[in-house]
């Protein structure tokens, strides 16, 4: 079984972490909801209080697939400062393993220099941050080992995609009929 990390922090977007971390177990994957700091409660961008899985300090991300940055502006901006997060996302990504993020969350993937050269999307606006990348604007973008979304209206599929890369492409199909994914009916 595969496992995903998901990294929140207060400011996060909260539709955008949640609605990936409910297919994502639904898909039967692993799923960890992690606080970047000392703190389990999360505090998002709507003031909907989130309790985590674990504080960053009880974390261990060695058995992570996959690390998943949401997006939230405020929320992005505290991920981009924590050392922690970001030595976690420098680590995930010299290890050739999966790093997904959505909204602003592909900036700090720019801010480490993990873009370079890669097909990306984010949220209008935010696309000089990619440092290094080709920002499509298409909704959901996978290159290599990185997978970017432009935004809330996105995340199921972007979530689609995680499944699909991680379980595969039957896994994919069988929760977005689950879900009544449009592209099913």
């Amino acid at each position: 079984m595969s496992k995903v990390t998901v990294f929140i922090a207060d400011g996060t977007e909260e539709s955008e972490c949640i609605i990936t971390v409910d297919l994502l177990r639904r898909a039967g994957i692993e799923t960890e909801l992690v606080s970047y700091n000392s703190s389990r409660e999360v505090v998002t961008s709507h003031n909907v209080k989130i309790i985590t899985d674990k504080a960053f300090d009880e974390a261990s991300f060695e058995d992570s697939d996959m690390l998943f940055l949401p997006g939230g502006k405020k929320g992005v901006a505290n991920l981009s400062v924590s050392e922690n997060v970001l030595s976690a996302v420098k680590d995930q990504a010299q290890k050739g393993k999966y790093i997904a993020a959505v909204c602003a969350g592909p900036t700090i993937l720019g801010q480490l220099g993990l873009l370079e050269g890669k097909n990306t999307t984010c949220f209008p606006g935010f696309e000089d941050k990619l440092e290094g990348a080709n920002c499509t604007g298409e909704g959901v973008v996978a290159d290599g080992k990185i997978l970017t979304g432009r935004g809330l209206g996105f995340s199921i599929d972007l979530a689609i995609k995680m499944i699909e890369v991680l379980e595969g492409e039957d896994t994919a199909q069988k929760i977005k009929k689950q879900i009544q994914h449009p592209a099913t009916i």
